[in-house]
């Protein structure tokens, strides 16, 4: 397929350094096992990822696998609970033998895994999930994040918040209560303080993660009435609380912020209504500014709408992250060991320096001595636009993640209270629809 050029161009690389003349040490195959969720509320996060693993293995197999080998996926569901997971997770890599594991959607399963990951020694790139304390709390070497982390992800919408409604006066936020929801406030909130310190916050709630009712939530913000209603939630639970305050008159009384909606944009249709700031966890949107008129980029979603019946969301992309990841970090070992089938070291080595780049965003880096990941961060606006039955993005706002990630060694806390409120005035690429 035409998406495959840029996302295996290194795979065509190493299948070359490692022919026939080094074949005797290869593997049969390169087990991948990847944690997402397959039931509960957030499958319809974590189902697409899946089917994007399934699409992209499958093509990189159908071009002659990784230097040469097939990879084949495993897959455990994260909607099983914590218990099922870290067991399962173990029998992938014990039982199993895994090469790599991709693990996880939620901050609360990365929180569980990636101490057993590195306690068993097997490399593991957290693919999604994004609470920032994971890898500045202490300093891994088989962990690594393919992506951006909570804090350039609330410092971009934060930003785009001030730019375009820079006269609001109080706020109120209603978040999921575990490791996201809680992280992802407290890095938005003392962003804001440093930067709008005259803002008043006039309520935090926390409903339960998986919640399907949030009638008390609104009833409450429909008293009183902050200027702004900031979520973070995502998956079903973000679905049910957009619908829920829609039907309420919530989301006309308020301006709503969505900090990783894109997500929930096709699901909702048209109980999204305009005006809502939108973030994309990355520069994920299927009609990126930047990329929705390369070739690649329109085969690959155009691709995945067939077999799914959706266009993209931030996870697949996210998804397509990890494999370029490992294909770049198996291109690279092969590369340095003369040709020869790497070791797990040698492999653990070369990921350590990845710089690469899916075609389906701007690149990504994780040349940084925590393992974190430099990802650009896209921000827009829901408007209605003829032949789409929900919104899209316009006035998008690209993110040079530089300049909003947390340096290395640093606390995002402690570094984002260093920040002054002339951040704010950073120039921001700005394009319409």
């Amino acid at each position: 397929m035409q998406f495959l050029k840029t996302v295996l161009v290194i795979g065509a690389t190493t299948a070359i350094l490692a022919g026939p003349a080094h074949a005797q040490g290869k593997p049969g195959e390169i087990k991948i096992g990847i944690t997402t969720f397959l039931s509960g509320p957030a499958s319809v996060f974590g189902v697409p990822g899946k089917a994007a693993a399934e699409m992209i293995a499958e093509d990189i197999n159908k071009k002659g696998g990784i230097g040469g080998v097939p990879v084949k996926l495993s897959f455990v569901d994260e909607g099983a609970g914590g218990e099922a997971l870290v067991s399962n997770y173990r029998r992938l890599v014990q039982d199993e033998k895994v090469d790599v594991t991709f693990a996880s959607i939620s901050s609360g399963s990365c929180n569980q895994l990636v101490p057993v990951a590195e306690d068993l020694k097997v490399m593991n790139f957290m693919w999604d999930c994004g609470a920032a304390s994971i890898l500045e709390a202490k300093k891994y070497r088989y962990n690594f994040r393919t992506q951006a982390n909570a804090t350039p992800e609330m410092l971009a919408v934060l930003i785009y918040l001030l730019k375009t409604t820079p006269d609001f006066k109080t706020i109120a936020v209603v978040n999921q209560d575990y490791a996201w929801g809680r992280e992802s406030w407290e890095i938005f909130s003392t962003a804001l303080k440093v930067m709008k310190p005259d803002v008043q916050v006039v309520a935090e709630l926390f409903p339960k993660f998986g919640s399907p009712d949030y009638s008390t939530e609104i009833s409450r913000l429909m008293a009183l009435r902050p200027d702004v209603v900031l979520t973070t939630s995502w998956g079903g639970d973000l679905d049910t609380l957009v619908r829920q305050a829609g039907q309420r008159g919530l989301l006309q009384q308020s301006a709503f912020v969505l900090a990783i909606g894109e997500s929930s944009i096709q699901r909702l249709g048209k109980d999204l209504p305009e005006g809502l700031i939108i973030g994309a966890r990355g520069d994920h949107w299927f009609l990126h500014p930047e990329k929705k008129n390369d070739p690649a980029f329109k085969a690959f979603n155009e691709a995945f709408k067939a077999k799914t019946g959706s266009w993209p969301i931030y996870p697949v992309y996210h998804m397509a992250q990890a494999f370029a990841a490992l294909q770049t970090a198996y291109d690279k070992a092969i590369k340095a060991n003369g040709g020869n089938w790497p070791t797990h070291e040698q492999v653990v080595d070369a990921a350590a320096g990845d710089e690469f780049a899916t075609g389906f965003g701007r690149p990504v880096t994780l040349r940084r001595d925590d393992n974190q990941g430099l990802e650009a961060q896209l921000v827009g606006v829901t408007k209605s636009m003829p032949g789409y039955d929900f919104k899209v993005l316009d006035d998008m706002m690209v993110f040079d993640p530089r300049t909003i990630t947390t340096p290395p060694g640093m606390r995002s806390v402690e570094w984002l209270k260093t920040l002054k409120p002339e951040f704010v005035k950073m120039d921001v690429p700005t394009y319409k629809q």
